[in-house]
């Protein structure tokens, strides 16, 4: 059925712990000569049979989909979707669209579907390929996707053409490979957000942050709040609506103030509250004054590999020595790393670093990660990334 894909032995070892990543190191011989995002049985190096994958040319050389010998057809993508549509039922983010229709219901391989990203906005959903094999798969994938919602999926958006290796040379395009719409306001606990998929950043808005926009709401009132790198205003939006008495949002991209702008004006039409500044993030805190008691810090990512680690950590208290020099006595603070190779541990020590070089006392009140759509594959810890503090500076 698929060409066999040999290991070295001893190789097999990180595939009985279930880790989904097989290095091309790893690999001894292949059947034949797969093309890139063909599917492939592992076997060890006594031919047993240990998983199936996408093969692909680079350092990680197979995406294990699944460590029994089945067909990776229609009916698997609906199985797996399945699951993965379930556990956001479950957890109460699916299902209830007239109050939350914004959602990740594939978070690659945290739902077993490596190389896989899928966020839901209303009726339409935005797929991302991170590998050949899923780029290959998308037609399947996204019928599956209408099958297994129950109808509340009717359009499917293809946004994979910044999220594959270059030297495949695939082609591929932005585009709706199942239906089409126009309509790209979403709503997520009740407020409402355009959604920018056709030319936005990742899907086109941060869904992994909504779990901590809530928190934020329930200590806005009563602050002033600057949301710094705001992107789409996701932040200030629920500060807003949780009685801030004003909310100035910066962020470096004209355009990304621009949809803040409209996302405020969307949920609280006419509200003099808000002001939104397009200005480097650093230009402006040296320049502000100490007129805020809730400042959040998302940044981008600063590092992106190992390599760039060590600069990364001094970007992070750079930043955050900053915000402790100038927020308010009794203020808060939100911070954040989005950075995968930034781990809890690092981002800790880069802000204590940052509040002993400030010399104000400062308390843990919450220390944050990912939502549950998010979730992280207990064999590919690998899988966590987003790592926050909320911090009580006196």
């Amino acid at each position: 059925m698929y060409k066999n894909l040999y290991l070295k032995k001893g190789k097999e070892e990180s595939l009985e712990r279930f880790h989904p990543w097989i290095f091309s190191g790893a690999v001894y011989h292949i059947e034949g000569e797969p093309e890139e995002g063909e599917v492939v049985r592992v076997l060890t190096s006594e031919g047993d049979f240990i998983a199936v994958g996408h093969w692909q040319i680079g350092s990680i050389a197979v995406r294990v989909l699944d460590f029994e010998d089945k067909a990776v057809d229609g009916a698997y993508w609906e199985d797996r979707l399945r699951v993965a549509y379930d556990l956001r039922c479950a957890i109460g983010v699916a299902g209830h669209e007239k109050e939350n229709d914004t959602y990740r219901l594939v978070h690659g391989e945290g739902d077993c579907l490596p190389g896989l990203v899928v966020d839901v906005y209303g009726k339409t959903a935005v797929m991302q390929a991170h590998s050949v094999g899923m780029h290959v798969a998308r037609h399947e994938i996204a019928r599956a996707l209408v099958a297994v919602t129950g109808g509340t999926v009717e359009n499917v958006y293809y946004k994979s053409e910044t999220t594959l290796p270059f030297k495949a040379e695939l082609g591929q395009e932005n585009g709706f490979i199942v239906g089409g719409s126009t309509e790209n306001v979403a709503v997520e606990n009740g407020l409402k957000f355009h959604i920018d998929w056709l030319k936005g950043q990742k899907t086109g808005f941060f869904v992994d942050q909504r779990d901590n926009r809530s928190l934020l709401e329930h200590y806005a009132h009563g602050r002033a709040v600057l949301n710094m790198f705001c992107y789409t205003g996701g932040f200030s939006v629920y500060a807003m609506r949780g009685g801030a008495t004003l909310v100035h949002s910066v962020d470096s991209s004209a355009k990304a103030i621009d949809l803040t702008r409209a996302n405020v004006e969307l949920n609280f039409p006419g509200d003099g509250r808000h002001e939104a500044y397009a200005e480097d993030a650093f230009k402006y805190l040296d320049a502000m004054g100490d007129q805020y008691d809730l400042v959040i810090l998302d940044p981008p990512a600063f590092a992106k590999h190992k390599d760039a680690l060590r600069q990364a950590l001094k970007g992070y208290a750079r930043l955050n020595a900053k915000a402790f020099s100038k927020i308010k006595p009794g203020g808060i603070l939100f911070t954040f790393s989005c950075s995968q190779v930034v781990s809890k541990d690092h981002f800790r020590t880069a802000v204590f670093t940052a509040a002993a070089q400030s010399g104000r006392r400062v308390r843990i009140l919450h220390q944050l990660h990912q939502p549950a759509d998010h979730p992280v594959n207990i064999y590919h810890p690998e899988g966590e990334y987003l790592k926050g503090l909320v911090l009580y500076v006196e």
